[in-house]
């Protein structure tokens, strides 16, 4: 079965996405979720499957190659 998938850009990180059930929106998201991301835009609407387990997924830019290698976590 296919789902629906609107897409939700990061106000607050425009590298970072959030990928929900289109006819759920954002009701399954996490409260804290939401607003560790500053709000969201609506970036574009997908059709897919993994979605339905969780209700979303988080897509974050990669971690710069430097603090990679220096096994440091730029989040902290």
């Amino acid at each position: 079965m296919k789902t629906i998938c609107a897409v939700y850009r990061s106000r607050r990180n425009p590298d970072t996405y959030l990928y929900v059930d289109h006819h759920e929106g954002l009701s399954r998201v996490p409260e804290a979720l939401a607003r560790e991301r500053g709000g969201t835009e609506r970036a574009m609407t997908l059709v897919l499957r993994a979605i339905r387990e969780q209700g979303y997924y988080l897509q974050m830019p990669p971690m710069p190659e430097a603090l990679r290698v220096q096994g440091r976590d730029p989040t902290s």
